[in-house]
């Protein structure tokens, strides 16, 4: 400092100074330099103490700043922007305002700097306007770009992008920030289309920019188009501009990829980051979340194992995915040493982190580890609460599910939003509980102003299909607001299975061919229905159909861990190499079931085989191969967790429930709709499932 070299500043110095000590946010040299200031008699230099006076207002000292300028002998414009811009950085838009209004009573001139911080602050759209007026009437809205990209910046932030839009239009030259603000406002209205458009435009003026906020808005585009070409096309932009190697620009880069489902693309960019340059925590956390989303679990596992190896350290969002790739792939050992990691790095309190861990134990079948989990959560938000009333849900769990809403309601009145009202719908579907879905959904709609969306409906249908109530089911379907998909008649269409309603199905099937021509799961579901109801003929052309539409029925496959292993079976399997032993275990098994009543359901089976053939090929389904090898492979009363990708059949069920009662284990199985405790002969499900 000049003070300890006994060198007196002047006007000029001081102010380098005062603007080094912001730019380090050094509030303790600046007040220590001020000191010196008033010892040396610079009170009264106008340009020394506006310097000073943005010194503290960049280190947040409001404070002083006011002081300082309540102290000012002579002010001059700057010093007024100064301070308004003091205010507006602490967000305090009303004191900027009242500055603004007592600068000109005094008979100032108000110039384009004393509105672009005050207009870029204004937190309601009332006050913006009324801005934008005294700029219109001061005949200052084109003079500077940046008042111009302020305006248009607070239009963007309130969405009225045609009003933004037309202040873009008049303005003459325009900065790199003025197409950078107008192509993210386009964006952030969902209007891709016309943000390309002028991005092209930009490009064909000759701006060729090396902004990289641009860059990170165009991109986001993508991810919002979906249009994978044009993520190609913007990826190839990003190398030629050379902003390979940019941490966000690589990071945006990836995700653009993933979300347009190109996971190879996604995972090339990671690797060419490897190549050439230091990859970050974030980019880490992309590529993991990004295996997660795209059904690859196994490989986010293995990304965050290399991770470990290096000297970064996982965050909250990196710990969340990985947490979610031990939910999919159901690894119980594995969410429990990184909920272990958890507390010792101490991200324990964290509630995306307690939130993750609380639908990781729910997914892998640990309810009573979820419970835990969130009994320890002191300040609860709405995620937590969902995720475990969504974990209540998928265990079957309803009457507990809505015992945690009513308790959420009282001990935490919150907004609600429409996750946890779907959370609360798959409750009552899987607990056939009608009366309170249908109260519930009322409610939404009538005392929280949430407006049903696609997946909400399509919860109701399968609530009253599953209970029967076809023609409330129906009506819902058909009197719904929504652009009718897909995915409703789907739950409509299983339960036309599952109560052997023909005529319903046969109906349901055209309207669900009728929108999706390739949904094998619709062909499959109508020929079940066929095979059920003993008409063979009409089964056999649905399959034909199916064949000559070139679908295939999705495999199903059971899996199982035992020590460490995780051991995959398909149906009819007898590729694991202890195959014999499995199938000598499962017709001793099936031995004890008969003794102690089994029947195998048959129905379901083609008619072109003899009840005993029909038997046979029910046993072996995959998860009865898997729970032959858990009774091999585990000591006694070992709990048996299996996953399955598709739902469990009548037969399988049945099966399961005399396992468990002949064998003395708790088997827990995860189906493509639900979980199933099976423990001396009956289901948490009440076979209501």
């Amino acid at each position: 400092m000049l003070r300890d070299t006994h060198v007196h500043g002047n006007s000029f110095t001081f102010p380098l100074l005062f603007k080094a000590c912001a730019s380090l946010n050094s509030l303790h040299d600046g007040t220590k330099l001020h000191a010196h200031v008033l010892q040396l008699g610079f009170q009264q230099d106008i340009f020394v103490q506006t310097s000073l006076l943005d010194m503290y207002s960049k280190c947040s000292d409001l404070a002083s700043a006011r002081n300082v300028f309540d102290e000012m002998v002579m002010r001059n414009v700057v010093c007024w922007n100064t301070m308004i811009s003091a205010y507006c950085r602490c967000f305090r838009v009303m004191e900027a305002m009242n500055l603004l209004k007592e600068m000109w009573v005094i008979g100032f001139e108000l110039n384009a700097s004393t509105f672009v911080s005050v207009i870029a602050a204004c937190t309601n759209l009332r006050r913006g306007l009324s801005m934008h007026c005294c700029v219109f009437k001061l005949g200052l809205q084109h003079c500077e770009i940046p008042l111009a990209n302020s305006v248009v910046n607070m239009y963007v932030k309130f969405g009225l992008i045609d009003d933004a839009r037309s202040i873009f239009d008049t303005v003459d030259e325009r900065s790199i920030l003025s197409w950078t603000t107008i192509i993210g406002g386009y964006v952030s209205v969902g209007n891709v289309g016309e943000a390309f458009n002028l991005f092209n435009r930009m490009r064909q003026m000759g701006c060729v920019s090396q902004d990289m906020v641009l860059f990170v808005k165009i991109i986001l585009g993508c991810v919002k188009s979906g249009n994978l070409l044009l993520a190609s096309s913007v990826h190839s932009l990003v190398l030629k501009s050379g902003f390979h190697g940019e941490a966000s620009i690589d990071n945006s880069v990836l995700n653009m990829y993933s979300k347009c489902g190109d996971i190879v693309s996604a995972r090339r960019v990671f690797e060419m980051v490897d190549e050439k340059y230091e990859k970050c925590i974030f980019l880490w956390t992309s590529m993991i979340a990004a295996n997660t989303q795209h059904g690859y679990p196994a490989e986010a596992l293995d990304l965050f194992k290399s991770l470990l190896r290096t000297d970064l350290k996982p965050n909250e969002a990196t710990i969340a995915s990985i947490l979610s790739a031990c939910a999919d792939l159901g690894s119980l050992s594995i969410g429990n040493e990184i909920e272990h990691y958890v507390k010792l790095n101490g991200l324990a309190s964290n509630q995306q982190v307690q939130t993750s861990l609380i639908h990781m134990y729910c997914k892998c079948g640990r309810i009573d580890k979820a419970e835990k989990v969130f009994a320890g959560v002191l300040h609860k938000d709405l995620a937590i609460w969902s995720s475990m009333i969504n974990g209540y849900a998928i265990h079957g769990m309803g009457n507990e599910a809505l015992k945690l809403f009513h308790r959420m309601q009282i001990t935490k009145p919150c907004s609600l939003d429409h996750v946890v009202f779907t959370s609360i719908f798959l409750a009552c579907s899987h607990s056939g509980l009608v009366e309170d879905g249908l109260k519930y959904f009322k409610s939404m709609k009538d005392d929280y102003r949430i407006e049903p969306g696609i997946e909400h409906y399509t919860c109701l249908v399968d609530l009253l299909g599953r209970a029967g109530h076809f023609d409330l089911a129906l009506k819902t379907i058909q009197e719904m607001p929504l652009q009718v998909q897909a995915q409703v008649w789907a739950p409509l269409l299983s339960s036309c299975r599952k109560h052997r309603n023909i005529e319903l199905g046969e109906y349901v099937a055209k309207k669900l061919l009728d929108l999706n021509p390739g949904n094998t799961s619709s062909y499959v579901l109508m020929a079940n229905i066929y095979t059920s109801a003993g008409k063979w003929k009409e089964a056999a052309k649905t399959r034909s159909m199916m064949r000559n539409k070139g679908s295939v029925k999705e495999p199903g496959w059971s899996q199982i861990k035992i020590n460490g292993s995780v051991h995959v079976f398909m149906a009819g399997d007898r590729s694991h190499h202890r195959s014999a032993s499995i199938y000598e275990k499962l017709n001793e098994l099936n031995t004890k079931l008969k003794e102690a009543g089994y029947v195998a359901e048959t129905d379901m089976v083609v008619h072109d085989l003899e009840n005993e053939d029909k038997e046979e090929s029910m046993k072996v389904h995959s998860e009865r191969l898997a729970v032959a090898w858990g009774l091999i492979g585990t000591e006694p009363g070992t709990t048996l967790t299996i996953i399955k990708n598709l739902q469990t059949c009548g037969d399988c069920h049945s099966f399961l429930k005399f396992t468990s009662k002949v064998t003395g284990r708790h088997l827990i199985v995860r189906d493509g709709q639900r979980f199933h405790h099976f423990l001396l002969g009956s289901c948490s499900c009440k076979d209501f499932w």
